[in-house]
């Protein structure tokens, strides 16, 4: 990348962080790498060599991205100045302490009978400050106002809150115990998921970085879609794409591809919001992308049980879907503004893969190999780094030492917000285990869908939208499948027992379950079921029925499509946060790149990012995640077909601008090859869409482009 790229990047991402890290040079910034490498090294060695337990690992963990966080991100800044560095030292080191304490005192506790210390409790108080003051400074209010009320809500004031909601209350020692030793708590599941994969993956995507895979995903991009129509626009889908193998941040991915990918679609002629706006839906698609997705897939492996790399796998198909729906956008906009395609400036893929390609073909083709062949991601992921220093040597930028070391820290910084976060939000999640939350909001969305899948989607969407104002995706994500993903999995499978239910194949052991649930309903159960009859008792069931049916009808394959793709569906709509006003931090990021104003840029990735919302309507109706390669392949094409006339409904073109009349013929076939469970009309839907637009490429040389 040229000096007057990186220049423009770095602008670019002073102009946009809201959380800036102080700067540290001389003797102090090089005590701080060396600290960042011995923790990213320590971490690498945990992983082959488990010398410590997993609550000490991730209390470990968390001590040493606590210090790191209460260091680089001061306790205060404004125009006066920034809180002394002496007072976030010391706090950062108690913060590390109190949880290296807090891991060595387990036993004594369990021995004096789940009973605190005095040490204990002011271990426990600050580490649990400690947490709500440094999620304050890397991700705002939110968070830390939802782990008070969430903290006050089991020990204090859940017992004047009447209905359903009602929780009579725990000691306040009890919650302290249960906050940092539980299961779901600050130390227990999600702190596990941080120390191991996610940290290792970001570990990788730093190394593919300073090794210049970055740059190399740029010029395969430009050697691929350079010269196509909407050339510029194309570049940065795949750039996008490719980069969130390597990061998996949508702002990240804006912030470093954008800088190169802006400027090449302003200079083509696109509007700079609409060039903001399509980076910023693409960099989204970044944190969809297998095979890391963020910190997503490992989170999602772990709360579902299924290996992650079947959730990688199904996952694809998805992803490209989405990244194929924002490039329909683009080519349509250039048609119809009749942009060209860009001019040749000499880079081919020859050319890309001797500069560079072997630092990212190699490692991500060994990550992949590794987790195929039945390797833990956390293996995958040690192996990959050392892929990615050896493959290094086969290009212009070789690793030694120096890179490595550097490589390390890289990634050690780049984790501070995510170890920091993913620890501290366990305080939530554990409160919704304990207190049962989960399983209520699940009741009431069933409640309030009255068993329609599709308004159950909807209402995640809102909850969705409303979190991610405050909260980044991966938080956001976790929130709500603690509280939604019961509902939607269970709602899911009830599709199924429909099925069997219209059929009459429903077994003898769930006919006397739904006869005994609703003895009412015997009459009609004592012959043949209409379907809409079977849906209409079947969504009305009560969960105490619901349930045990479901256990005995639904076989564990088609459970465990459902309870992915409850989990997908939650994930996919987290990442609204990133595209849709008011908040859009992507596009926000992406306007101040493009000099554009920040809310059309966010109304434009809000436009460009549709897929973020039919894609998880199609998780629901399809088996589209179902793991039966050939249903899937199925639903893909027509969803592609679909998607494209979608598209060129909203836009009013595909190859040639057309009228409303046309705008509506393509949104009913794009809706009709979409349409679930029906190939019939999927087949009627698709040839509609082809014969539309070979009748406006036929539009198109008859009568030309329509003048801009």
């Amino acid at each position: 990348m040229s000096d007057q790229g990186t220049s423009a990047q770095q602008d670019a991402s002073e102009s946009v962080d809201t959380t800036v890290m102080r700067e540290f040079d001389g003797l102090t910034g090089t005590i701080l790498s060396v600290i960042c490498f011995l923790i990213a090294f320590g971490h690498l060695y945990v992983a082959f060599d488990p010398v410590l337990s997993e609550l000490e690992r991730n209390a470990y963990h968390f001590a040493g991205f606590a210090a790191l966080a209460a260091v680089y991100y001061p306790m205060w800044r404004t125009r006066g100045g920034q809180a002394p560095l002496a007072l976030d030292l010391i706090f950062g080191l108690a913060i590390a302490a109190s949880a290296v304490w807090l891991a060595a005192a387990e036993n004594a506790i369990y021995d004096r009978g789940v009973k605190f210390a005095t040490m204990d409790w002011i271990a426990a108080s600050i580490c649990i400050i400690g947490a709500v003051e440094l999620t304050r400074r890397l991700t705002g209010l939110i968070i830390p106002t939802l782990i008070v009320l969430a903290l006050t809500y089991v020990a204090f004031w859940g017992k004047f809150v009447g209905g359903v909601f009602a929780f009579p209350g725990l000691t306040v020692e009890t919650v302290a115990f249960r906050s940092i030793f539980g299961d779901d708590a600050m130390f227990g599941t999600i702190a596990r998921i941080s120390s191991t994969t996610v940290f290792l993956f970001i570990i990788f995507g730093a190394f593919l970085l300073r090794s210049g895979a970055g740059e190399f995903v740029i010029n395969l991009a430009r050697a691929i879609a350079g010269k196509m129509v909407g050339g510029p626009g194309i570049v940065a889908i795949i750039a996008s794409g490719l980069t969130g193998t390597i990061s998996g941040s949508a702002v990240a991915n804006t912030a470093s591809t954008g800088v190169i990918t802006i400027p090449l679609m302003k200079r083509a002629g696109f509007q700079p919001k609409f060039a903001g706006g399509v980076e910023a839906a693409a960099s989204t698609g970044g944190q969809l992308m297998p095979p890391i997705m963020g910190a997503g897939a490992f989170v999602m492996a772990s709360f579902t049980q299924i290996p992650y790399e079947h959730i990688v796998a199904v996952a694809a198909l998805p992803a490209l879907m989405y990244f194929l729906s924002v490039a329909f956008f683009v080519r349509i906009e250039a048609r119809r503004h009749n942009l060209p395609p860009m001019p040749s400036e000499g880079q081919t893929l020859g050319r890309a893969f001797r500069d560079g390609g072997a630092s990212f073909v190699i490692p991500i083709s060994v990550l992949i190999g590794l987790l195929v062949s039945g390797f833990t991601p956390t293996y995958a992921a040690v192996f990959g780094i050392a892929a990615v220093i050896a493959s290094s040597w086969l290009t212009k930028t070789p690793m030694g030492p120096k890179a490595v070391f550097e490589a390390f820290v890289m990634g050690t910084k780049g984790m501070i917000l995510t170890a920091v976060l993913l620890c501290a939000v366990g305080l939530i999640v554990n409160v919704i285990a304990t207190a049962g939350v989960g399983n209520t909001f699940s009741l009431m969305i069933s409640s309030w869908s009255g068993g329609n899948i599709l308004i159950a989607i909807i209402l995640v969407a809102l909850a969705s939208l409303i979190l991610g104002m405050g909260l980044p995706v991966t938080a956001a994500y976790i929130v709500l499948a603690t509280l939604s993903a019961p509902a939607l999995a269970g709602m899911i499978s009830d599709a199924f027992v429909i099925g069997q239910l219209a059929a009459g194949t429903l077994n003898d052991q769930a006919m006397a379950i739904l006869m005994f649930g609703v003895p009412e309903q015997a009459g009609l159960l004592a012959g043949d079921v209409a379907y809409a009859d079977a849906k209409a008792l079947v969504r009305s069931l009560p969960l105490e029925i619901a349930g045990p049916l479901r256990d005995l009808t639904v076989p564990t394959e088609v459970s465990m499509a459902a309870i992915l793709s409850a989990h997908m569906i939650i994930f996919w709509l987290s990442q609204d946060s990133n595209v849709t006003p008011p908040v859009a931090l992507a596009a926000f990021t992406a306007a101040a790149i493009a000099k554009a104003p920040a809310m059309a840029t966010g109304v434009a990735s809000w436009k460009l990012a549709k897929g973020l919302y039919i894609v998880p309507v199609l998780f629901a109706y399809t088996p589209l995640l179902s793991g039966d390669w050939p249903a899937m392949i199925r639903v893909f094409v027509f969803g592609v077909i679909g998607i494209y006339a979608l598209s060129a409904a909203l836009q009013g073109c595909m190859e040639r601008p057309f009228g409303w009349v046309m705008r509506g013929l393509c949104a009913v076939a794009g809706v009709a090859a979409v349409w679930p469970d029906a190939i019939a009309i999927n087949i009627a839907g698709a040839a509609a869409v082809i014969a539309l637009l070979l009748w406006n490429m036929r539009a198109l040389r008859v009568h030309g482009p329509v003048p801009v």
